[in-house]
């Protein structure tokens, strides 16, 4: 019972429930059984309103935070976005329970204007539905008539009904021949009130006969929600990619033809057969004749006997298909759907081999301090170069220690077996304008930084300023050995920043070099979807 109350009372009857025992004291009815009815129906509703907020209290717990309230402001959909419903209530169940019972309350219309529709288009009155068959032949003649259908409907399902309800005909009598050659009159004052609607009162039985209604609507739509999806996304989401590729294909043809040719189509012939055949089809005797056919030509309901012999018919009928080959079906709609098939088959060619790309990677290495070798440093996604954003702001670079803790972007994965060293150093270096670098190109193609004499002053320290960029305050001239500093011949002050050639001057403390590696999209399983 407390279940039943908190789905069709909920809170906020009281004061309802209030004024229909005072209406039914003044009216004199004080009876021991109206006092205990409306003691049990208080009763009812305090547990109905104590179950809500029991049942609030456990919502808030389970159900999610809003996203829009996680969201940042700078984000899309954040706090200082606008919303589209701007602000709304969040889930009660108080709140669900009011707006449901008000919206029932409201609903029975659209069930009667839905119940009058079934009627006219089931031929219960024939001259209804000639009367449809009409206006909509007219339509179809003449489509800009199609505006004045809302006026014609506001005037004479509207004005009309609300102007004979204010002012109605005379009522029969037995004394009927003193009125008969009067006729229907509309002078004068209005004799009734206005025709008002108001929603149905909760727990009447036009309330109930919303609720059944509202639960057979409910159904219809999930059953032609899951038939709908059955029959069309298994064609349109390329789980079979030679199907979904062949009508993408056709409605693409169909979109080229239908732009040159649409005007050349009688449309208004086209729909005005269209809805003559299609509330013709729901005549009785046209029914009982698709219902004869469907029963002579498709099979249908058989005596047990007479299912035996069908069964021992369909077994001769599969031995003769078995021992000769087959042939053109004689159903146009099987052979239909058979060359589709074939042609689907033949002329819908997919790419099997996953798309592939190359990835890179940067190996930088660092001149040591001490021993005045190179060091090991990072494997970026960036060169590092003297002139690069990161360089310049004075960021240190940054990327993974080792080869093996690089990964494939996301959504891909490796092709390739291992990482191939790019051979064609000054290309990539030509690609990204990249300046003030040294370029080996034989040997392990490194990219040497230059050093930069005029950056310091010309105190002949890069490191000093390296440090500083890495926000180092201690950093220190690396120690070079003697073999090193021979090797290391110095550029004089007429040879610029750009233009060392390769084995000439003295190097930066970063060298890098390329290493490629292919990559192939990912097959996204569908269970992890």
């Amino acid at each position: 019972m407390d279940d039943l109350a908190a789905a069709v009372l909920g809170r906020g009857d009281e004061a309802s429930i209030q004024e229909e025992d005072d209406g039914q004291q003044g009216s004199g009815s004080g009876t021991d059984s109206t006092t205990t009815a409306r003691t049990l129906r208080q009763g009812i509703l305090k547990a109905a309103n104590l179950q809500d907020k029991l049942l609030e209290k456990l919502l808030a717990q389970v159900i999610p935070v809003d996203d829009g309230q996680l969201r940042g402001s700078g984000e899309p959909g954040g706090a200082n976005e606008p919303s589209a419903f701007g602000e709304r209530p969040g889930f009660t169940v108080g709140a669900m329970s009011n707006n449901f019972r008000r919206f029932n309350a409201r609903i029975g219309v659209v069930f009667k204007f839905q119940a009058k529709a079934l009627r006219v288009l089931s031929w219960r009155r024939p001259t209804h539905t000639l009367s449809l068959l009409a206006v909509y032949t007219f339509v179809c003649l003449d489509p800009y008539l199609i505006f004045v259908l809302p006026l014609v409907i506001a005037l004479f399902g509207i004005f009309v009904p609300s102007f004979i309800a204010r002012h109605p005909a005379p009522a029969s009598s037995s004394e009927a021949h003193a009125v008969r050659n009067l006729g229907y009159s509309p002078r004068g004052p209005p004799l009734a009130p206005a025709r008002t609607f108001k929603p149905t009162k909760e727990l009447s039985r036009d309330f109930f006969r919303n609720l059944g209604d509202l639960q057979n609507v409910m159904d219809d739509y999930s059953v032609a929600h899951d038939k709908i999806v059955a029959l069309v996304v298994p064609k349109t989401n390329f789980s079979d990619e030679a199907l979904s590729s062949a009508i993408f294909v056709l409605l693409c043809g169909a979109c080229a033809l239908m732009t040159v040719t649409a005007h050349l189509i009688p449309w208004r012939y086209i729909c005005l057969v269209a809805g003559w055949a299609a509330i013709s089809s729901n005549h009785p005797a046209v029914s009982r004749l698709f219902g004869e056919w469907q029963a002579q030509y498709l099979g249908g309901e058989k005596q047990p006997s007479e299912t035996a012999e069908a069964v021992h018919d369909n077994d001769k009928k599969l031995e003769q298909i078995q021992n000769h080959p087959p042939g053109p079906s004689p159903d146009s709609s099987l052979a239909a759907e058979r060359a589709f098939d074939a042609w689907v088959r033949s002329d819908i060619i997919l790419d099997d081999a996953p798309e592939t790309r190359e990835v890179e990677i940067f190996e930088l290495q660092r001149l040591s301090d001490t021993s005045g070798e190179w060091e090991p440093w990072l494997f970026s996604p960036s060169p590092y170069d003297p002139l690069s954003a990161a360089r310049i702001a004075g960021d240190r670079p940054t990327g993974t220690r080792f080869f093996e803790d690089v990964l494939p972007p996301e959504g891909w994965e490796w092709s390739g077996k291992k990482w191939a060293l790019d051979l064609w150093s000054r290309e990539w270096v030509e690609e990204r304008i990249i300046t003030g670098v040294e370029v080996e190109t034989e040997g392990e193609r490194w990219v040497y930084d230059i050093y930069d004499e005029h950056g310091n002053g010309g105190n002949g320290s890069d490191n000093g300023d390296l440090g500083a960029a890495l926000g180092d305050g201690d950093y220190e001239t690396p120690v070079r050995s003697q073999d090193q500093s021979r090797q290391t011949p110095k550029i004089g002050p007429t040879i610029s920043w750009e233009e060392g050639e390769e084995g000439m001057g003295r190097r930066g403390s970063w060298r890098r070099r390329r290493w490629v590696r292919m990559v192939k999209r990912k097959n996204v399983n569908a269970a992890s979807s």
